[in-house]
């Protein structure tokens, strides 16, 4: 590991991100944690007073600042085009919140802009760098439930205030860009890239425009299958179960794992059911750390804008199988 540090700026004061990456940007050793940017002066002051930072008003006047390497991107989804293309204009690298993007062009653009600029574009996904998805992956590689057949993947959660920006469809919102993203890169995860939309359906809310609900059919070549089902309708469910030939393999905070809580994954085979109680994990610390250590040691920078693309283009697999057999009201879902 090289003993540099990273300096990183932040684009926006989304409270998600107060609660989760931008702790772990302000912890990690590596990284110097520079700046805080907001369009109101008095919250990028009340942010960077919470993380020991400088505050800045205007996204683009972070940008252009020389003492800043890389940035954190936590604006809503239809801002992020244009500001990972910005950033990216300026010399800086980027880790962005999940969607990186609201569909395929736009990823191709920006990843092919990362590439000839020679910079990291990578994705928020923080729950791929949590060690129960190591010990998942470790138990199948053992032969644990035989050959694996089918994935079972939920997110969902109660419905969001009126307010919030996940039900305006002009910044992005809707179930599938907020949690249904999270399915789709499980299934990549444990079925592979090559995981195809087979259906799909979306439920749109007849009042905000939104998907509020949805579920997908995905298959690999080989017919392995995976169930997907995600919305902000419903009572939280935020689980995994890997079905093989042999046993299965669950988890039940497959993507939200706090860092204090010991994950339990259950393995079942024939009549037994094994619960094994795994450590700890910090998932933003260590997406943060594997972010600073590829840009600082020189890394892999384009297997991430690889996983955008594939995303990107799953995403789209699901709104188009959705638009063919339209649920709970006819217009199709925000881009």
């Amino acid at each position: 590991m090289s003993d540099r540090v990273l300096n990183v700026g932040v684009v926006g004061c989304a409270a998600i991100a107060q609660r989760t990456t931008m702790p772990a940007l302000a912890a990690e050793p590596s990284v110097r944690l520079v700046a805080v940017a907001s369009r109101s002066r008095d919250k990028a002051e009340a942010v960077a007073a919470r993380f020991g930072c400088e505050a800045v008003t205007g996204y683009a006047a972070l940008l252009a600042r020389d003492d800043i390497d890389a940035v954190y991107l936590p604006l809503p989804p239809a801002l992020h085009a244009e500001w990972v293309a910005r950033a990216l204009a300026a010399g800086k690298h980027v880790l962005t919140e999940k969607p990186a993007v609201a569909d395929r062009a736009q990823a191709a653009e920006l990843v092919a802009a990362a590439r000839q600029a020679g910079l990291l574009l990578m994705e928020n996904f923080a729950f791929l760098h949590h060690g129960q998805h190591d010990a998942v992956r470790s138990l199948v590689e053992a032969g644990a439930i035989g050959e694996p057949r089918h994935l079972t993947a939920e997110f969902a959660f109660p419905p969001l205030p009126a307010g919030d920006i996940r039900n305006d469809p002009a910044l992005g919102g809707g179930a599938l860009l907020d949690a249904g993203v999270y399915t789709l890169r499980a299934a990549t995860l444990y079925l592979g890239p090559r995981v195809e939309v087979r259906g799909a359906v979306l439920r749109i809310d007849s009042g905000t425009g939104v998907d509020v609900a949805g579920a997908a059919l995905v298959a690999d070549p080989a017919g392995r299958t995976g169930q997907l089902t995600f919305g902000f309708d419903r009572s939280y469910r935020c689980g995994c179960t890997l079905w093989g030939s042999e046993g299965s393999i669950s988890l039940d905070r497959a993507f939200t794992a706090p860092p204090g809580l010991r994950p339990v994954l259950r393995l079942a085979r024939q009549d037994v059911v094994e619960e094994r109680t795994l450590p700890a994990g910090h998932q933003f610390a260590s997406l943060v750390a594997a972010f600073a250590r590829t840009v600082l040691d020189g890394g892999d920078f384009a297997g991430p804008g690889e996983d955008i693309l594939r995303q990107a283009e799953l995403v789209d697999a699901v709104r188009d199988a959705a638009a063919a057999h339209p649920a709970g009201g006819s217009r199709r879902a925000a881009r």
